[in-house]
Parts: structure tokens; sequence; C-alpha cells
């Protein structure tokens, strides 16, 4: 029963009711024009017929004609103007609607008011640290935090900030929930998917003992992502217990794009003294409780330092535009952090839909490491659906000779998007690239590693989902003590996966077409 309204609530049943409730709108409004043309119009002007069919059909084509202008011309990702294209070739003006109402994929002026407003306000806590290393910074390391602190003005570089690396999620949990059993002022949870089972049981009762010794708690969940996993008044139920809970950006039926921005991060924030983020969610399969796709591999990392800074601005500032609120973060800010020795730097960053945030803020960060790279990067993805830009880029690195590897899942939690990364291999492969199948189950985590010294760690996946439309968050690391979990968790992961060959990566081709086609439409979903 529980898979089963998992696949029913799942992101892509959303999807695909969505646009067949949108086709379904589209082609009523149609039909209820030409019965009113037909009914109304005609039956008072009959010897007009022709040159109303006539009319109308120009239109229409006229209005095909200058959409597809204006994708060609538009400022967007070059694999999404060809999905696009296509509808409004094939469907006309019913293309056209679904251009118009589905393609521009901003958040409401409201929203995009409520983030600028937020952000003059409490600018000053963004400023840049005053432990900012000045010299023998890498020039790479620069670059790239420049870059990063101006597409979000709240990542900062931080050093002296303590590392920690989880490998599994059962570790991450039993740190967490005693990190939260020492909590004195507040405690901020901001997670994708929530679910009812023994980890957020263990959790939940944390949280509650905390309310009554007068803890303050705010968590934010995603809607659409717990679909399925809590009952849809569950924030109710946890606001009588004393917790301030939001839903993020609540499901409507309503057909609009309003939906594809999600918030898909993994944010904890205790204190303000220590953080934690990357691919775990708050639900048993996670932690491996339950096993629904074998041994669930997923990573965290935790903060504790100046650096957790950035995690409380990118909490707030997403809590304050969900509940419209416009309070002052600067309470929650602790007026002195221990600085801790040898942690090299952290740059914690926020990505989200344009213009909140910088165009391509995550597949910049990625793209940047592998053109920075000298020796190897080794990379962790559940998806693998990526566009050209990043494609280019991972062979570019493989053929200066560095060492590219991938390791995606071997059992998928979604058998589409598994297919898509799939296709993907073949191109990869023959670039150069090594692609790595985890064969003890299904790999979440989502991190880079470069050189030894470099690496990402975070919720943003190779998939235009989370590089286009979701909020997301990540730390770079630079030096600091995490690198070597992730570096020795990448080795174990090597080991227990399978290197794919060309041979391997051609098999099944009636299924491989099937998913170049299905790839050309990978962009809109």
């Amino acid at each position: 029963m529980k898979r089963t309204l998992k696949k029913i609530f799942s992101r892509f049943s959303l999807v695909a009711l969505t646009i067949v409730l949108m086709f379904l709108a589209y082609v009523g409004v149609i039909v209820a024009g030409i019965y009113v043309i037909d009914r109304v119009v005609l039956a008072y002007y009959p010897d007009a017929e022709i040159y109303v069919r006539w009319g109308l059909t120009a239109a229409a084509y006229l209005a095909a004609v200058i959409c597809v202008l204006h994708v060609a011309n538009r400022d967007m990702v070059p694999e999404t103007k060809i999905p696009w294209i296509l509808a409004i070739v094939v469907f006309n003006f019913i293309g056209v609607m679904m251009y118009c109402t589905f393609s521009f994929v901003r958040p409401p002026k409201r929203q995009r008011k409520r983030y600028v407003s937020l952000y003059t306000q409490n600018a000053h806590l963004a400023a840049p640290s005053e432990r900012m290393p000045q010299e023998g910074d890498p020039g790479q390391w620069r670059t790239t935090g420049e870059a990063l602190r101006a597409a979000d003005p709240s990542a900062n570089l931080y050093t002296g900030t303590k590392t920690e690396y989880f490998p599994v999620g059962e570790e991450f949990a039993e740190r967490l929930i005693a990190d939260l059993n020492s909590a004195e002022k507040y405690i901020f949870l901001e997670y994708f998917i929530i679910g009812k089972g023994k980890l957020w049981s263990a959790i939940l009762e944390v949280l509650t003992k905390k309310v009554g010794e007068g803890v303050e708690v705010r968590l934010v969940y995603d809607d659409i992502g717990s679909m399925g996993k809590v009952h849809f008044r569950y924030h109710k139920t946890l606001q009588k217990l004393g917790i301030k809970c939001v839903k993020f950006n609540p499901f409507v039926p309503v057909v609009t794009n309003i939906h594809n921005n999600r918030d898909h991060r993994k944010i904890a924030v205790i204190d303000g003294k220590v953080a934690y983020t990357g691919g775990l969610n708050l639900a048993d399969e996670y932690v491996n409780i339950e096993s629904p796709f074998g041994h669930w591999k997923d990573n965290a990392v935790r903060m504790e330092g100046e650096g957790v800074k950035s995690f409380i601005f990118m909490f707030l500032h997403l809590y304050n535009m969900q509940t419209r609120g416009s309070e002052d973060f600067s309470p929650y800010f602790p007026e002195e952090y221990e600085h801790f020795e040898g942690e090299g730097w952290i740059q914690p960053y926020g990505d989200g839909p344009a213009p909140l945030y910088g165009k391509h803020v995550g597949e910049d960060v990625y793209i940047d490491i592998l053109a920075g790279a000298r020796k190897y990067v080794w990379i962790m993805t559940p998806y693998l659906i990526i566009d050209y830009r990043m494609r280019e880029a991972l062979v570019l690195a493989a053929k200066r000779g560095v060492d590219v590897r991938i390791v995606t899942p071997h059992i998928p939690d979604k058998k589409i998007a598994f297919a898509l990364t799939r296709s993907n291999y073949l191109a990869l492969i023959r670039g150069g690239v090594k692609i790595y199948e985890y064969l003890p189950g299904f790999v979440h985590g989502k991190c880079f590693l470069a050189d030894g010294e470099t690496g990402v760690v975070g919720t943003i996946n190779l998939d235009y989902r989370s590089l286009l439309y979701h909020y997301e968050d990540a730390v770079l690391l630079y030096g600091a003590r995490a690198l070597e979990g992730l570096k020795a968790d990448m080795e174990g992961m090597f080991e227990a996966s399978m290197k794919l060959t060309v041979e391997d990566a051609k098999k099944n081709v009636v299924w491989r077409w099937v998913c170049e086609i299905a790839k050309i439409f990978a962009p809109l979903f």
C-alpha cells in the first residue's frame, strides 16, 4: 500500500496529471471558442463562415510562427528550446498556450519582491567574514568564491569552521539527534522530504521535548516532496505541538508552472553554531531502516563554527518568503564563534530559480571544478540527466588527462530517470569519462571531489530540475577535513561498483533509442 501511494504521489505522477489537466483545459477552451463562433457568430452571419475559418487558421499559424521565433531567440537553456518548438509545431495553438503557461518558470512577482525586501533588510548580516583569507589563496578558489558571492550574496568564504563527513545516513542521524538534544536556543530544519517512521518519530520526540524546554523550533518541508509520506494537513498537527511549521509551495490542483519551484534543500541549524547539509532527507529509507532500492548510499556534512552563518541566512530567507514575514534575522546570529585551526575553508551557498539567484549557479560551480582540476574529479550523483555544457565540461576534462569518474545507482528509485541517466553513458564513455554503477543499491549523494583538495557536498543533482528550477544548497570545501572522509568514501564506492564499457552502454538498442527520444523532452520535467 505504501509503495502504491508513493507511485501515485510521485513527482512523475503529479507532472503527468498536471499535463493531462493542462491539455484537457486547453482543449476545452478551444472547443468552447469554436462552439461560440459556430452557434453565435455564424448564426447571425452564415455567409462569413469561410472567412472566419480561414481567419482562425491564419491566426493560429501566425501565433505559432511568432512563438517559435520567440523560443529561438529567447535567453534560455538551449536544450529546452527543441521540445517547446516541437510542441508548438505539433499542437499548434494548444502548443502556443502550453508554452505561454509553462515555459516561464520564474517565481511569482510577490515572491521576487519579498526576496529583495528580505535581503535589503538583512544585508548587513551577509557581509564577508572578517577572517576572509587574503594571502596565499589559490587563484581558482578565489575566482570561484567571488563568482558564487555575486550569484548569492550570503555565500561567504569562511576559515576556521570545523567539518565532519558522514558516508551513510545512519551515522548522520545519530549525530543529528545528539545535536538536537543539546539545543538551547533554537532549531531550524528545512527538508524536501519528511516521512513518518522510526527516524522521524525519534526526531519529533526530541523536537517536542525541546519546545517544552522553551527552545524555538521551526520546520519547513516541501509539500510535493513529502506527499505520500505525511498527510496534507500534517503541518497543522506539528503547529499544535508548538513547532513553527510551514509547507513550502503547497500543491493546488491548478494548471500552473508554479509547482516547478520546489524546496529541495536539506538544512539543519542548531543554535546558529552547528549546521548540516547533504543528500539525506528525514525518512526511514535514507537511513536504511527500509530498503526499497537495496542499500541507500547517501552522505552529509556537519559544520561547526562561523560558516554556519550562511545556513542561518538561507533558512530564514526562505522561511520568511513562504510565511510572508519580514523579521530581523540578527537575533539568530551568535555574537562570537569558536575558531578551529587547521580546518581549511568552506563556502556554503544557495541556488534557486532566476532571477532570485544567478543563472546556473550549481552547474557553474561544477563546471568550474572540472575546468580547474589537475589530477582527478570524482562525482557521486543519483541522476545523470545533463545538458550540452555539462557533458562537454566532463569530456574536455577527461581529454585533458583528468581522471573523471561518475558513480550512479545500479538499482534505481525512478525507472524513467534511470533510463535517461543510462542514455548519457555512451557519449561520456567514448569521451573518456569513467562510469560506475553502485551494485549494492541506490546512490543519493550529490558531491564532487577534485584532486583531494576541493569538493562540493549538497543537494544539487545533475538533472534539469535541480540545476534550473529547485531551491538548492551546498557547501564548497577547500582543504577541509571533511574531504578526507569524502575521498575514502568514494574509494570504497569504486570497489563496490561495476565499471561500464562501451559495449555495456550499447546494450538494448531499441530501449536506448526510446530513451534518446525521451531525452528531448527531459528538460521540461
